[in-house]
């Protein structure tokens, strides 16, 4: 099979969807690889890494699109590259279309076949290729909102960690999942005083075995919500529906009883966003104001650490990636009910039903196209 890789090109986003090391194994494989040249030097792998190790460098992203059976992506395709897809042609790629209907309408026109990292699923109901993705940002989240907590960057002038004498900044982390999880780790370290919200009361016990006495849980109702907001310095965003649109737990009205400059960081926004007032925004302008409370909601933090994110994201997707290489699309999602989980568009048909949901479209089950 032909495999491509282009450059990214959202607003400083740096990652890039294979290494040179992924691409030696589908080398290795037998398959081709063609990259776009310099698609890699934001994460620090330079064309001749790709050179080094048998890859193509070719000239431009519609180059490798029009060569490739399987574009390989971090990002969803952008509007001026949805040209260069191709009926059956595969991507492989965050997509998040629960918040894209205009995107999930053009891929279903295009008869492309999209496989979304962030639904591929492994055996105990993980999302092995959005895992390492949100525990970046889990630990990102915390180090943005210290930094826009300070008064040089709109936010109330609060140290996350306090100073003796003064107490330090209350953190609220709406979310037990793999990213409230790691923002959780990285908030204490920074000596934070933490309180998580969840609907899952396993996860908030976990978080309470891990962390006795070092954090508060509390149980995700409106009225908690509502609560906690108010005494919050810092809001981080970790609701997460799989596949679907995220749930508005912060209400505008709410806004209204928070802290002056005090801030939300929406790690949501892919999906939508966990707040009415969220809007996606990126790293050359992260924050706005709504009724006095900073707003972060960048939709792909990850890229900012480029190098670490790649890196990552290539261990989580490589294997699932060689499987389709090596098997065709076809044998091997009939192969792997995991790998099939992740396939969100077909020859013209929607297969993910979180996404019909969203939109009120038709969903077709995956199992009865592929007979």
């Amino acid at each position: 099979m032909k495999i491509g890789t282009v450059k990214e090109i959202i607003t400083h986003e740096y990652r890039v969807g294979l290494t040179p090391n992924a691409a030696r194994s589908y080398l290795n494989h037998g398959h081709q690889v063609f990259v776009e040249k310099t698609a890699g030097e934001g994460s620090a792998y330079p064309d001749e890494m790709y050179e080094k190790v048998g890859c193509t460098i070719v000239d431009s992203a519609q180059e490798v699109f029009a060569n490739c059976d399987m574009i390989v992506k971090v990002k969803e395709p952008q509007k001026s590259e949805l040209p260069y897809l191709r009926e059956n042609q595969i991507v492989y790629t965050y997509f998040h279309l629960a918040a894209d209907k205009e995107l999930t309408e053009a891929l279903l026109e295009k008869k492309c076949n999209s496989v979304a990292y962030e639904t591929i699923t492994d055996d105990d109901g993980g999302l092995p290729c959005l895992k390492p993705m949100s525990q970046i940002a889990g630990r990102l989240a915390i180090h943005e909102g210290a930094k826009y907590l300070e008064k040089t960057f709109g936010g109330r002038g609060v140290l996350l960690s306090g100073v003796p004498g003064v107490l330090p900044a209350e953190v609220v982390i709406l979310g037990a999942g793999v990213v409230g999880m790691n923002a959780v780790k990285v908030a204490i370290g920074m000596g934070a005083n933490v309180t998580v919200l969840d609907i899952d009361l396993k996860k908030l016990e976990m978080l309470e075995d891990l962390y006795f006495n070092q954090i508060s849980t509390l149980f995700s109702s409106d009225e908690n919500v509502k609560k906690m907001l108010k005494r919050a310095d810092l809001v981080i965003g970790a609701v997460l529906k799989p596949g679907g649109a995220t749930p508005k737990l912060i209400k505008r009205a709410y806004l209204q009883e928070m802290k002056p400059g005090s801030l939300i960081v929406d790690i949501a926004i892919d999906q939508g966003g966990c707040s009415e007032t969220s809007r996606k925004t990126y790293h050359d302008d992260p924050v706005y104001f709504v009724d006095g409370v900073l707003h972060y909601c960048v939709g792909n933090m990850p890229g900012a650490v480029s190098n670490t994110s790649t890196n990552a994201l290539n261990n989580a997707t490589l294997a699932f990636g060689l499987k389709i290489a090596d098997l065709g699309l076809i044998a091997a999602l009939q192969s792997d009910d995991n790998l099939l989980n992740g396939l969100n568009t077909y020859q013209g048909y929607l297969t993910c039903e979180g996404v019909a949901k969203a939109h009120g479209l038709t969903y077709s089950d995956p199992r009865s196209l592929l007979k």
